[in-house]
């Protein structure tokens, strides 16, 4: 397995990928000051030497759909598309699930203090899964290491001759608490949402209603009092910002992306102490609904366009 190290150029922050497990970032201690560090990203250990699933650790990359395609099948431009189980992941409910680059190598085509790109292209890097999309694709991904802060800038590119059909979405693990000397059960979690989707296993049936009176993320829900798996909307147009707050040692954690990352899944995993914020730019099976005349975030670019967009993780004290 390659594994990178990024070294932050002004702190001792330090952030891992592993290369070949779909550029995953699978540790980032983070600088908060006062030589503390604050290890932000929850995996299992010798997850670089292949332990543990590849969705279920660090943060792995959900491309060209994010989560769930019901059935792995979908129609495009009139012709139909068959994800086979035997190619791609699928759930255990029988759903293609998280994409085609989320377990293959990557290439590093950049590289240097406290920073590193990534380039995946379908026919490239995955060419047994090109029939199965309607076009070819680049995504780049550049990690950034700076301070307390881990950018990560994504790029998807159409080198195709045809409109690429696509959704982004990452699947960040936090590891909770903060801090040696406290609990997962003082860590309040937050996020501006004010809708959420109408679930039927995991798969929406395209009705959105208002957040249930328990769930009030917008002013915190304190972790372990409910179980998480769930997808949100109605985020805000400009940015994102999603929290991990530890009361006891006045640490937080914050998950910053632009409104264009339209849907938030959170989930809990069972039996261990870390949530998943998830940011996506489309819902769950966004290609069916979509063109069932739902308004499911479902994109295209053109032959030849391209589109950049960003998501920060930033760890430090609590802000008054």
């Amino acid at each position: 397995m390659t594994v990178l190290t990024l070294t932050s150029p002004d702190s001792a922050s330090t952030a891992r990928i592993c290369v070949d497990r779909g550029f995953n970032c699978f540790s980032f201690k983070a600088d908060v000051g006062e030589e503390q560090l604050v290890d932000v990203i929850d995996s299992e250990p010798g997850f670089e030497d292949g332990a543990g699933r590849v969705s279920g650790n660090g943060i792995p990359i959900l491309f060209p759909f994010p989560n769930r395609i019901r059935g792995g099948r979908f129609w495009w431009r009139g012709q139909e598309y068959v994800l086979p189980e035997s190619q791609v992941g699928y759930d255990n409910t029988g759903n293609a699930i998280h994409g085609f680059v989320i377990d293959r190598p990557w290439r590093v085509v950049d590289q240097g203090p406290g920073f590193v790109t990534g380039e995946f292209q379908l026919s490239v890097d995955a060419a047994d899964r090109r029939p199965l999309w309607p076009a070819d694709f680049v995504i780049r991904l550049r990690y950034e290491l700076s301070g307390g802060t881990l950018r990560s800038v994504f790029q998807i590119i159409n080198p195709d001759q045809v409109a690429l059909p696509w959704g982004l979405g990452t699947h960040s693990y936090f590891k909770l608490p903060l801090a040696g000397t406290s609990e997962a059960s003082r860590c309040l979690l937050t996020a501006p949402v004010t809708q959420q989707w109408s679930l039927d296993e995991c798969l929406p049936n395209g009705e959105k209603t208002a957040i249930a009176d328990d769930v009030c993320l917008a002013e915190g829900v304190y972790f372990g009092s409910r179980r998480f798996d769930d997808v949100f909307s109605g985020v805000p147009h400009d940015i994102v910002e999603c929290t991990v707050i530890d009361e006891a040692a006045g640490l937080q954690v914050a998950q910053r992306n632009p409104g264009s990352f339209r849907e938030l899944v959170i989930y809990t995993p069972p039996n261990r102490d870390a949530v998943c914020f998830e940011p996506y730019t489309c819902v769950t099976d966004a290609i069916n609904l979509q063109q069932q005349g739902i308004d499911a975030g479902w994109q295209t670019l053109g032959p030849g366009e391209s589109l950049t967009t960003w998501i920060d993780l930033q760890a430090g004290p609590v802000l008054a």
